[in-house]
């Protein structure tokens, strides 16, 4: 956990905190979109692959601005 810190804390003192964000955040959205078009348009045996890909697109859409917060906080 200390490694994933010290990176966002670089990447929030060199400035680039914005793009690792939204970066995440896009990567989030289609693996979102991803997830529920499986759902939507896949086979109903096949539900536990939209789940994750679902979970997953969440976590990465809300993980990097909460480690970056508390990068703030610590730092």
């Amino acid at each position: 956990m200390d490694e994933v810190l010290e990176v966002v804390e670089l990447a929030a003192d060199s400035g680039f905190e914005g793009v690792f964000v939204w970066l995440f955040r896009l990567l989030g959205l289609v693996l979102v979109l991803a997830g529920l078009g499986l759902w939507l348009l896949g086979d109903a045996g096949l539900l536990w692959l939209p789940a994750i890909l679902l979970v997953v697109g969440v976590v990465l859409a809300v993980v990097p601005d909460l480690l970056l917060s508390l990068v703030e906080l610590t730092g």
